[in-house]
Order: structure tokens, then sequence, then C-alpha cells
């Protein structure tokens, strides 16, 4: 093996060379890797942070996303060595610190580094005689939240596990620091370092984004070829409808950054459950069923993620209520929650980039552009129907009417906008604490990202299943749900002090899926027989 000069410190701020990858002269050790260091030359200029980044180092929202990856045959740590450089490098938030500027009051820049991959690649000691490896996996991936990336480095890492669960033959642990990019970000750069295993030159796809305008105004195609001035006067009512309801709904973000507050629940946060760990837990469930509901109520696979939420909160709530009744059924009339209705609500992440998405940022990231990366998400405060309901359709009706309300507003790109706003007006701390405070009054977290439509493989190792989630957030519970294929995963991040049992409300999850479909059968809305041409 060439040997090269190892570099001892790190450069300067002056110009950079293009990238270079070097290594010790070293033997290889039994994990398979080398014990030599592994450096990458990063190449590029100061940048400032922007105030989304920003914002992430702010004490009360230190936020890591952690994915966890399944794979179906046993990792090669060699791998990662040899094609991290000559992908997620390649992208220079990978490669650069993130570094306080005291001239130039206190801005945070992005400052190209040297990386060590000896720093970021992280091959565990696993007992050879496990009782539950699962078990094993999932307290590893909780005491990794209770610990940080030092800042002397580019935040981020990836732990590889050759421990065979009861899912995958090996498990990887992708962690960042949220100021990284936002999870649209995340799922691009990891379309842009795999490929189709059917095709391993091309990168996977994802469903292109569809024009959001035609979800607001797609009422207005029935009234297409009528009389010009009905079509006029149908134009105004949208464009009204439309302004209104991003009025209401920016006045509630404000509402709820100052005062307004969810009931007291059992999964409801305490001051300061950021800085407690979180647990993470995952299920997967079947997206052809998903898809089958969706299909024949006319709907989003959104709309139906929201009412298993819905209904998945409510079953759990309902027996946190009446811990002491065991053999009680509940039913819509008689049942343990409150007689008074559960403001109960949660943060949705929505993209806002003016792109197609996920597809359009891989395919940039594939010819090492910028893109729009980074943290380019608003939230929509989404209140959620807790309530037992004898029809399962009931919770996924609900969902579906409170989805098209939000489609006719832009509370999304406002929020985005205001907090940018408050930032640049009144600083850092100002724009904290109303983040925190609007999203520390809501209950939970969620989101729902589409991933690949195919099989993928990074470099020989074919994936199982996607876990994406974080730590750092302020509240007690979210939930992430991700496709691959024809799968979905349900991801829980929960504080153990308010929700010792998450996989209770991932039993939840897994039973309601199964009765709504049922209710699709029961009620003829689609023929058993044809379910599996429903669920394309």
């Amino acid at each position: 093996m060439e040997s090269v000069t190892r570099v001892l410190r790190l450069r300067n701020n002056s110009a950079l060379k293009p990238i270079q990858i070097t290594k010790s002269k070293t033997n290889t050790n039994h994990n398979g890797t080398d014990d030599g260091d592994y450096y990458l030359i990063a190449t590029g200029e100061e940048q400032p942070l922007s105030p989304s980044a920003r914002m992430f180092h702010e004490p009360n929202l230190n936020i890591y996303i952690v994915a966890i990856i399944g794979f179906k045959s046993p990792i090669n740590p060699r791998v990662a060595y040899e094609k991290l450089p000559q992908s997620l490098l390649k992208h220079p938030r990978f490669s650069s610190l993130q570094v306080v500027d005291d001239k130039n009051g206190g801005i945070m820049k992005w400052v190209p580094t040297i990386v060590n991959l000896n720093n970021h690649i992280i091959i565990p000691n696993i007992p050879q005689t496990l009782d539950s490896p699962d078990k094993f996996l999932e307290d590893y991936a909780y005491n990794l939240s209770k610990t940080s990336i030092d800042s002397s480095i580019p935040m981020w890492d990836l732990h590889l596990h050759n421990l065979k669960t009861s899912q995958a033959e090996a498990v990887g642990i992708f962690r960042i620091h949220h100021s990284i990019g936002d999870d649209t970000s995340l799922m691009s750069l990891l379309l842009a370092c795999t490929r189709q295993i059917d095709n391993p030159d091309a990168v996977p796809t994802v469903p292109r984004k569809k024009d959001s305008n035609s979800g607001w105004f797609s009422s207005l195609e029935s009234g297409r070829g009528g009389p010009w001035w009905k079509q006029c006067f149908m134009e105004v009512c949208m464009v009204f409808w439309l302004v209104w309801n991003t009025l209401v709904d920016v006045g509630y973000i404000m509402a709820t950054a100052m005062f307004l507050r969810d009931t007291e629940t059992p999964i409801k946060s305490q001051a300061g459950a950021g800085l407690n760990p979180k647990r993470f837990v995952y299920r997967t469930v079947s997206l052809d069923d998903m898809k089958l509901v969706k299909n024949a109520m006319n709907m989003t696979i959104n709309d139906v993620a929201i009412g298993m939420t819905q209904a998945g909160l409510s079953r759990y709530l309902n027996r946190r209520y009446g811990e002491r009744r065991k053999d009680f059924v509940a039913t819509e009339k008689k049942n343990n929650l409150p007689k008074k209705k559960i403001r109960l609500r949660s943060n949705l992440l929505v993209n806002i980039r003016p792109s197609s998405g996920i597809q359009a940022l891989a395919d940039l990231m594939e010819k090492n552009a910028e893109a729009k990366w980074g943290n380019w998400l608003g939230y929509v405060i989404l209140p959620l129907t807790i309530g037992i309901r004898d029809d399962p359709l009931d919770y996924v009706r609900e969902a579906k009417a409170m989805i098209d309300r939000k489609k006719h507003s832009l509370e999304a790109l406002c929020s985005f906008s205001i907090g940018a706003f408050v930032f640049k007006l009144f600083g850092i701390k100002a724009a904290n604490t109303i983040s925190h405070m609007a999203v520390g009054y809501t209950t939970l977290g969620f989101s729902n990202l589409v991933g690949p439509q195919e099989e993928i493989g990074f470099y020989g190792h074919d994936m199982e299943f996607i876990a994406p989630s974080c730590y750092g957030h302020p509240h007690s519970l979210m939930i992430n749900f991700q496709s691959y294929v024809n799968k979905m995963t349900i991801v829980l991040s929960v504080d153990e002090t308010t929700m010792p049992d998450p996989h209770k409300l991932l039993d939840d999850f897994e039973t309601l899926l199964k009765l709504i479909k049922e209710a699709v059968y029961a009620k003829g809305l689609v023929e058993k027989d044809m379910s599996k041409a429903a669920s394309t």
C-alpha cells in the first residue's frame, strides 16, 4: 500500500486545494478496516450558516438526526472507508467545521477542514453472546442520544453494527447534527450515495412531488368551459379562501408561541424534555395496505398515516387513562378518555423547496451541485382528533378533512419566513425563544418522508429498511413515517420518563391499520380479489 505523509493539524483559512484522499501505511485489522488514518482534504470557501442552521446550535434546540438502516448482509467496513469520500464527502458540509467568528459579531461559518474518517466511522465492540440483539441495538441508540459530536470535527458519524437482529443481518446508525441539513436533504443524499440493486448504474427514484397549486385549485377544473364570469368568481373565491386560511393559521402559530398550550396528557412533555435521552423504536408495516386504503377512500398516503396516528394515539391514551380497568372494552360512547375535549397538536414538518423535492436534490448531488441543501422546512400546526371511534374509517376521514383544509393555506411557507424575519430583525435569541415555544407548547412532532421505489444498496450492501428519527427536540414523542419500496416503517423517538412503553403504541398503530383495512373490505369499498391491483 502506497505510503503518504500524515497531516497532523488543521489547515489555516487560506485557499484549499481540490479534494484529496490520503491514508497512512498500515495493515488491515480484524474488523476489516485499516489501523491507519484516512484523511480527506476539503476544498471551498468559508460560508456563513443560515438562520435555521444557526438555530440548531441553541441549547434548547440542539437536535441530531438519527437514521437506523438495516442491511440484508453483514457490513464490510472497508467499503465505508473507500466509498464515502466518493459520495457523502463530496458535499462540503460533511467536510467543514462550524466555527464562531468572534471578529465578525460572533456569526458562525462553515470552514473547510481535513476529515479523518476514523473520527467518524465507529465500529463498536459487540458481545459474542447476547440475550436480545434487538434490545442491545435499542440500548446502543438510546445511549447515543445522551452524547453529542465534538465541534472540533465535522458533526456527523456512522456506527456500523455487524449484529443480526430480528429485522436485518447488520445495522448502520447514521447520526448528523441538524444544522447540516433537514430530512429531505439527507434522504436525497442517501439516494445519491446508493444504487438500484437491479440496475447498479442507476440512482434510485422516488415519486415526483406534485405541484401544490394543483391541490389548491383543483376544484376549478370542474368549472372549465363555463361562462367567464363563473370562472372568475370561482378563482376570486379560491384566492380569498387561501388568504383567509393563511391569516387564521399564522394567527394560530402566534397564539401558540405566546400562550396556547396543549392539554396535559400522559404523553405531553415537561419542561426540559429536549435534554433527556430518547429511545428509538420502530415497526415495519405494509405500504401496500396503506395504498389499498388510500385508493379505496380517494385520499393520499399522508392522510392514511395521519389517520393511523390519530387512531393509535387515541387507543394508547385510552389505555393510559384507564390503566386500572384491565378488561374494559372502549367504545365511542363509553371509554376512559376525559369528557372534556383534548387539545393535542402535532408539528408537521413540510418541505418548502420550490424544486420537485428529493429526486431533484439527489440528481444535483450526483452532479456535485449545491442544490437547495440545508434546512428548508416550514411547519404546520396540525390538530389531532383524540377519541374512540366505532368505525375505524372515521379516523382517516377526519384526517383527510383536516389535511385538505391545510392544503389551502400558506402556513408552512409563512412559518419559515417569520422565523427568518425575526432572526434578522431581533437576533438568534428572540427567534429561538419564539420557535421553541411554538414547538414546545404542542405535544408531538410528525413527519412522513417518501423513500426509494426500488430496492437499493450501498456498494454491495442491500438495504432492508430505513428508520429515521431525531433527538434533542422538546417533545416527549416524535413520530416518523418512512416508506421504502413496499414497506412503511413507523419510527418513534420517546422520552421514557413520559412514555415507558413505546412498543405498545407501535402495537396500536399496527392493529389500527389492520382494522382500517378490514373496514374497507367490510363496507365494500374494494373487493378482496382486487386488493392487489388497488395497492399499486
